[in-house]
This record gives structure tokens, C-alpha cells and sequence, in this order.
């Protein structure tokens, strides 16, 4: 007798029972039968145990690729990576041994809180993103203690048997028990785009990872068919794993990462430039060494926006909950950026503009009238049990069980063989034997696609038929043949069909979908429909809802198009109907080569490859496992509503963060301009290096709050992207304002005060963390400040309360420490009027600027769509939340 259930064998030796545990390669498992396998991992084809199954969980470890584990001392590296921070550190040890400990004890405590502050908020930006990670599950149906149930993913073991269904993400190396029709696309693993029929035979020698016949891969997806395997290796030691683990944790960057990265690129040669020139000046004008060397480094950090990083962090984690809030889960923060740049949407149609609650109508003969012998066939026909259980993820199957009449209907028949859909034929068979004995070939598909296979349709049926979608109704059709003495079927059986008739369906439009439609039209975002439903009744459903008309394409018309005559027919389409899915990536690239950002909702198998595609891919939380792995985004809630949100909020996020470019950007470039004038004409160094970075803390802090702030209606209505060019503009026209203010309160501190250095660096200390901390004011908005648009609580608070630091500063205790000394009261009075006039001025630039025709941007790069990014990206399906054992 064979064990039904796998427990501890106490006859077998430990060593034996902890190799059953580890599992076996699964080029190894594809080399020997099923029944050597199963003895081999001491299990059956009924599984394991729930008892055993933890057992060797606690000793392999969790079915994980990589972790989401926050790792402080990761975090903490990053903050240190910067180049011009570590030498700025070096510089200050050596001066702390040449003599100046005070000026080097300053630059420590400083650089320690920079760092600090930076920290602090990207390491609770790592701990949202790991909160999101935790709420997307994966599951797979496995068999334990006798039963079907479902388990994370990462709870799979050697041993484990699992089903395998159309659509689903397989979830471990697995040797095939059973198949049926089954194919998997490997094109993850080997780049063949071709399915692979999976068989159970075993494979001679040593096979090629292509070669696997009888193994289905972890990372694969069930194109085809169904089947039942038992797990043969998990986690790092799968064959996905150990490629995953190879590539290491970087992934590739997305659009607004790559923006980022442009950016710094740009303020390295601006502070090259000023740093070199300062450093050149002063050393020609005979100062110390050090002190020059010092200053012209204290200079380049000053350029350089600091908290940058944090701010981004900051902006990204608080809008991560945000969208938590309001049911949108991002697989990663800077996704969220990607999510407002889109300004092309295509969906599905099915639960977006639909309720996506399909009930079963009626079924009729091909001439219209009601026939019970259709709803027959088409149960039959269905792909699970044919009591009605194992219906897998097809709607129109579930609802055609939960018709009136369709419980015991087909009792007595029996499914000897069947040829599963796929998205090529639109349809699938099934062979089976009536209770009087004889033999019955059934197809049911899409109406076109099964009345082709027909050897006579009646003249009535195509009336019928286009009545149908006109109402707007879904429909299957039903065919059948006597099926003589087969045994099997293959494709080429379905022909020579007769047809039976109709099922109809119904999914009405959704409640609040026109809402949605009009709210992201508000956004900028054109609607295009991508269906595999009848073109007439995906125009109907538009129509219903008020979606802009435009053309039809159908996927037989797309199919026949080249990539540039599709890219000029897409951009006035707004349907796409009965399209492969081959047909939905070919529509997705052909609108971004015109250099558009798209976003695709789906979550089907058959949405995978547009999903991919996209710039932002967006699934729902109920979609199949391949579907939401394609995914950037994934929706709670299947409603264009909610992904209406998620696009503002991503808008919000980049429009803050430009705030922040912007203004720090100039004022920098101003201040730093200026340092570098005064060093020419002055006896003195303008400013210490310690108040430099100083005053380039302070002001930072102060923006740490810009995530908080309002964004303008108008800043929602489009996109935003990185435009390097226009950035550079701004700050040379912005910064030379800042600039001339400052060498006002040069004349100021000199021609009135006579100052010394010390009164010198106190006055323009004050004065330039003031006009930088208040011009946010100005550039956080194209309106009037706060008359047309009010500052966020925080933001204004913040501002406000490191204007005040600064100016109680020279006051303080620390002030002989810090380099500074009282100002004279007289000075606050020139303070109050050159900060009012500057503002004023600010403003007046500020509209000359915005109302000058705007530059053209230049293209944006496509995502990149290559094999390691969707390794990467599929890798995030088996993680775990703490460490691998």
C-alpha cells in the first residue's frame, strides 16, 4: 500500500529525508519518471502533508528570489555614496590635524546631521514600500492532507503537488504528474516566443534548459492548457531563481529615475566649473590652502540640492499611502511618477467600462428561438468538471453553471478528451460520450471563429447574430458533429461543424464609469478600448458612456497592417476589437513611438504582453498571476475612478519635486555665483566653509515639507516631464536675480556697515537664507501667491520657522562658534525691504518667463523591455518580506 499523506519517516534515515526536503534540480527530475521523482522527494501524487509541508519549510527556507526586508546599513550607504560628501569629510579630518578643529568639528556635525536627515526619511520611504509589497499576495492551489488549497507562494516545498491553469505564473520548478493540452511560454528563460508543449515522458542525457519537456519552470506561464506537478525546487536553487539571484537586486531605471540621474549630471558640471574657478581664484590671491580648498568644496556641496534624495523619498512614500488609501498598490515607489506621466490609457473593456458581473442570459437556436439542447452543449463544452467545479478563471463558464437549469443537466456525459482555448483560435472542444453511448464533438468560441468551422450556417443566424451585439449583449457560439469512434481530438477536428446556436450574455455598463471617462479626460488622458469582444458591441458600450467617437480597428485589420501604417491608424482609433494578444503590444508600441506615455489596464493572460509593453502597466488585484506580475501598478478595486486618483497623485508627486529642483537650483546657482564674485574683490573668504553647509542644511530642512504642499489645478491637466533644457533656463535666468540681491547686501554690509568679515558672513548669511527659504513662495506656483494659491500648513510653517533660525542664530551662544556675530538692528530694516523687493521682482520674472512660447521637448526613451528587466520584474512574484533562510 502507498502512503496517501507524506510524514517524517522514523525507518528512514535523517540524511534521506532532509534530501526529500531540499528537492532536486530540475534538469536532474527531468531525467527520470514521474514515480522516481515522487519516491525521491517522498511524496505522491496526493501530496503532502500540512505537517510535513512546515517541516521542510523551517528547513529550505521560504519559495523566495529575493526579500523586501528594509536593511538600515543598505539605506545608510546610499547616504554616503556621494563623492563630494566623502571629500568634503577627508578635507575636514585633515584640517582637524592642521590646526582648525573648530572649523572641522562644524563641518562634521553638519555633514552628520545632513546624512541624518537623509536617512531618516529615505529609510520610512524603503518601510512603505515594503508595507505595499506585503499587501499584493501570490497563491497557488496545491494539495495537501488530501485536499486542494490555496498558499502563498513563498510557502511551496519540494514534494508539494500543484495544479497548474491557464493564466497562472508557474510557481516552482515542477516535474508534470499530468497535462492536459498543457504549454508554457518559456520566452522568459529561453527568449523563444514559441509556447512549449509539455508531455510526461522523460528527457535522455543532459538536457538544455530548452529541453525540459516534462518540466514545468518556475517564472514560466501557462499559456495553454491545464495540469498537476509536484515541486522539484524552490526559491534560489529553481532554475529562474539562480538567473534572478545572478542579475543581483538592480533594476532597470524608469523614466523619472532617468530624468534624476540627467539632473545631477547637470549640477556635477555647473559645481565642477564654480569649484575649479573658486579654487583658482583664491589661490592666486595668496589664501591659505586649505581655507581655499575647504571653501571650494563647501561651494560644490552648496550647488548641489542635498535632501534631494529625500525629498523624492519623502514625496514618494507619502504619496505610496496616498494611493493605499485610495486602493492603488505600486510595486515600486518611482512607478508612482511613471503612473502621472501617462497621457494615453488603454484598457479592456470587461469590469472598467463594464460592471464585469457577466449573467447568462438566454440561449437560442440559429434562428432565434430559445433551445435548451445549446445550453446543453455549451456546459459540456466548458473546461471544468462537468459537475461545475474547477471552472478555472473563465466568467462566461462560471456564469453559465449559475443559469436556472444547468445543475444536473448533464448528468450521464462523459469528457474523454478536449482541446482547451487559446487566444489564436478563440475557442475550445471537448470530446465526449452521451449516456446512450455514442460520441459528441463540441466547440464553443467566439461566434465568428466557431461559425467558420461550420459546414452549413443557416441565413437567419448572421441576423440573429448581429441583433445581439447591437443590444449590446456578449455572445458564444455553440457547434457541434457526431463524433464517431475518436478517442482524441486535435485541432483539425474542429471542422466540418454544425451549428447549434447562441449563448447570451450580459454585462451592462458600470455605474460611475462615465464619470471616470470624464475625469480622465480632465487629466489630459485619452481612452482607447482594447477588447476581445465584438467591435459593434464595444462601440455601444462607448456610446453608452459618452467616450469620444473615433475609429474601429479589428484585430484581423491590425494584423495586416505594417508597424507605420498601425501607428497612424492608432492615434485616431478609440476601439480595437476582437484583438490578439500579440495585436494589444503591437496597438501599446504603436502609440509610444509617437512618443507618448502609455498606461495599459488589464488582467488577463492575454493582457500580459501589452502589459509589458507599456510605459506604466496597471492590473487589479483579482487578475491572473501573469497579468498582475506584468504590472507596474495594481488596482484594489477595478475602476477607472481609482486609477484616475493614482494619475493626480503622481502628478502631485513630480510637480512638488520640481518645486524643489527648481528653486533649489537657482538659489544655489545664485548664491554660489556670488561667492564666487565676492572672492575676487574681498580681502576675506565671503562666507566660512561651515556656514556654507550651514546655511545649505537649514534651508533644506525647511523643504523637507514641500511633499505636504498644494499642487495648482492647471499643474494636473498634463503631464510633466524631466526637461534638463528647461531646468538649465531656469536657473540661469533665476539665479542672477538671487544674485544681484546678494551683491546688494554686499554694498549693504560694506558702504553702510563697514563690516569685517565676521559682520560680513553674519549679514549675508541671514539675507540669503532668507530669500531662499521665502522665493518658494513665488516659484511653487505659475498664480499670484496666496492669493490664487495657498501654501501647504507645513510648507509655509517650515519656511518661516528657518527664516527665524537663521536670523536668532547670530544671537545664540553658538555664534562666536559658528564664525558669526550680532547684526545691527538697522540691517533687519534693508533685510525686510530687499526680501520684499526681491519677491516682487521674482514675480515679475517669473510671468516674463512662463509666458515665453515653451520650448519643444525632446522625445522621450522608450522603457526598456529587455529579458533581465522582466526577470526583475516577474522576481518580485516569488519575494518574501524577511530574510531568506
Amino acid at each position: 500500500m502507498h502512503r496517501t499523506l507524506t510524514r517524517p519517516d522514523p525507518v528512514r534515515p535523517a540524511a534521506e529525508q532532509q534530501d526529500a526536503a531540499a528537492g532536486m534540480p530540475a534538469r536532474q527530475a527531468a531525467t527520470q519518471d514521474a514515480a522516481q521523482v515522487l519516491a525521491r522527494l517522498d511524496s505522491t501524487r496526493a501530496g503532502l502533508s500540512g505537517t510535513e509541508a512546515g517541516r521542510r519549510l523551517a528547513a529550505v527556507g521560504p519559495n523566495a528570489v529575493r526579500t523586501h526586508r528594509v536593511r538600515a546599513l543598505t539605506v545608510l550607504g546610499r547616504q554616503l555614496r556621494s563623492a563630494l560628501l566623502l571629500l568634503l569629510l577627508a578635507a575636514a579630518v585633515v584640517s582637524f590635524f592642521f590646526g582648525e578643529r573648530t572649523d572641522a568639528v562644524i563641518i562634521g556635525v553638519i555633514l552628520l546631521l545632513s546624512v541624518a536627515l537623509g536617512f531618516a526619511n529615505e529609510y520610512r520611504a524603503e518601510r512603505a514600500a515594503q508595507a505595499l509589497h506585503s499587501q499584493v499576495r501570490r497563491t497557488a492551489v496545491v494539495l495537501r492532507d488530501g485536499h486542494e488549497q490555496e498558499v502563498d507562494v513563498t510557502g511551496l516545498v519540494p514534494g508539494d503537488v500543484v495544479r497548474l491553469a491557464l493564466g497562472r505564473i508557474v510557481p516552482a520548478d515542477v516535474r508534470v504528474l499530468e497535462r492536459t493540452g498543457l504549454q508554457c511560454d518559456e520566452s522568459i528563460l529561453t527568449g523563444e516566443s514559441a509556447p512549449v508543449d509539455k508531455d510526461l515522458a522523460a528527457v535522455d542525457g543532459e538536457p538544455e534548459l530548452a529541453e525540459l519537456s516534462c518540466c514545468a519552470l518556475m517564472g514560466t506561464v501557462v499559456h495553454a492548457g491545464s495540469g498537476t506537478g509536484v515541486v522539484v525546487a524552490t526559491g534560489g536553487r529553481a532554475e529562474f531563481g539562480r538567473i534572478a539571484l545572478g542579475l543581483g537586486d538592480r533594476q532597470p531605471e524608469t523614466a523619472f529615475q532617468v530624468g534624476l540621474r540627467r539632473f545631477s549630471v547637470l549640477l556635477l558640471q555647473v559645481a565642477a566649473v564654480l569649484t575649479t574657478g573658486i579654487f583658482v581664484i583664491n589661490t592666486v590671491l595668496h589664501r591659505p590652502l586649505l581655507d581655499a580648498l575647504l571653501f571650494s568644496l563647501a561651494i560644490a556641496v552648496g550647488i548641489t540640492p542635498q535632501l534631494l534624495p529625500a525629498v523624492v523619498s519623502t514625496s514618494l512614500a507619502a504619496g505610496s499611502r496616498r494611493l493605499a488609501r485610495r486602493k492603488v498598490l505600486v510595486k515600486r515607489l518611482v512607478c508612482i511618477e511613471d503612473l502621472g506621466d501617462m497621457d494615453i490609457l488603454v484598457t479592456d473593456k470587461t469590469g472598467t467600462l463594464t460592471e464585469g458581473r457577466i449573467t447568462f442570459e438566454s440561449a437560442l437556436d440559429p434562428a432565434g428561438a430559445a433551445g435548451e439542447d445549446v445550453l446543453l452543449l455549451g456546459l459540456l463544452a466548458t473546461e471544468g468538471d462537468l459537475d461545475g467545479d474547477h471552472l478555472g478563471d473563465n466568467p462566461l463558464d462560471t456564469a453559465l453553471w449559475q443559469a436556472p437549469g444547468a445543475a444536473g443537466l448533464t448528468a450521464g456525459h462523459l469528457r474523454l478528451a478536449g482541446l482547451p482555448f487559446d487566444h489564436e483560435r478563440q475557442l475550445s472542444s471537448a470530446l465526449l460520450q452521451r449516456p446512450d453511448g455514442t460520441r459528441v464533438l463540441v466547440t464553443k468560441g467566439a461566434p465568428e471563429a466557431v461559425l467558420a468551422r461550420c459546414a452549413d450556417v443557416p441565413a437567419d443566424a448572421a441576423d440573429v447574430l448581429a441583433g445581439l451585439f447591437a443590444a449590446g449583449h456578449r455572445v458564444v457560439a455553440v457547434a457541434a458533429k457526431d463524433a464517431g469512434c475518436l478517442d482524441t481530438i486535435a485541432v483539425p477536428d474542429e471542422s466540418g461543424l454544425e451549428p447549434a446556436g447562441f449563448l447570451v450574455f450580459r454585462d451592462p455598463p458600470k455605474q460611475g464609469a462615465a464619470e471616470s471617462l470624464r475625469r480622465l479626460a480632465d487629466l489630459g488622458i485619452t481612452v482607447k478600448i482594447c477588447t476581445g469582444d465584438n467591435p459593434v458591441v464595444a462601440e455601444k458600450v462607448c456610446a453608452d458612456l459618452g467616450l469620444p467617437a473615433g475609429t474601429t480597428l479589428t484585430g484581423r485589420e491590425v494584423s495586416a497592417m505594417s508597424d507605420e501604417q498601425l501607428a497612424d491608424a492608432a492615434a485616431g482609433a478609440t476601439v480595437f476589437a476582437r484583438v490578439s494578444p500579440d495585436d494589444k503590444a503591437r496597438v501599446v508600441r504603436a502609440l509610444r513611438g509617437s512618443g507618448r506615455a502609455v498606461g495599459f489596464l488589464g488582467d488577463g493572460v492575454n493582457d500580459a504582453l501589452a502589459l509589458h509593453a507599456a510605459d506604466i502597466g496597471v492590473s487589479v488585484d483579482s487578475a491572473t498571476d501573469v497579468a498582475k506580475d506584468a504590472a507596474d501598478a495594481v488596482l484594489l478595486e477595478k475602476d477607472l475612478g481609482v486609477l484616475a486618483e493614482g494619475v493626480a497623485e503622481g502628478r502631485r508627486i513630480f510637480a512638488n519635486t520640481i518645486k524643489y529642483v527648481l528653486m533649489g537650483t537657482s538659489s544655489n546657482f545664485g548664491n554660489m555665483f556670488s561667492a564666487a564674485g565676492a572672492s575676487l574683490v574681498l580681502p576675506f573668504l565671503p562666507m566660512l566653509p561651515s556656514q556654507i553647509l550651514l546655511n545649505n542644511l537649514l534651508y533644506d530642512t525647511g523643504q523637507l515639507t514641500i511633499p505636504t504642499d498644494r499642487v495648482d489645478d492647471e499643474q494636473l491637466h498634463a503631464p510633466s516631464h524631466w526637461d534638463i533644457a528647461f531646468i538649465r533656463r531656469f536657473m540661469l535666468c533665476f539665479g542672477p536675480v538671487s544674485s544681484l540681491f546678494d551683491f546688494l547686501t554686499f554694498w549693504v554690509m560694506l558702504g553702510v556697515f563697514h563690516a569685517g568679515p565676521e559682520l560680513f558672513r553674519s549679514g549675508w548669511f541671514v539675507e540669503s537664507l532668507a530669500t531662499q527659504a521665502l522665493v518658494i513662495f513665488a516659484i511653487r506656483t505659475h498664480r499670484v501667491p496666496f492669493l490664487r494659491s495657498r501654501p501647504s500648513i507645513p510648507l509655509l510653517a517650515a519656511s518661516l520657522g528657518v527664516v527665524a533660525l537663521g536670523v536668532a542664530l547670530p544671537f545664540s551662544p553658538v555664534a562666536a562658534t559658528l564664525g558669526f556675530t550680532a547684526l545691527p538692528p538697522a540691517f533687519f530694516l534693508a533685510l525686510v525691504t530687499m526680501v520684499v523687493v526681491y519677491l516682487v521682482l521674482i514675480e515679475g520674472v517669473k510671468r516674463w518667463f512662463f509666458s515665453r512660447p515653451a520650448t519643444a521637448e525632446a522625445p522621450r526613451a522608450p522603457r526598456l523591455r529587455q529579458q533581465a528587466h522582466r526577470i526583475h520584474r516577474r522576481a518580485g512574484h516569488f519575494s518574501h518580506p524577511g530574510p531568506l533562510t
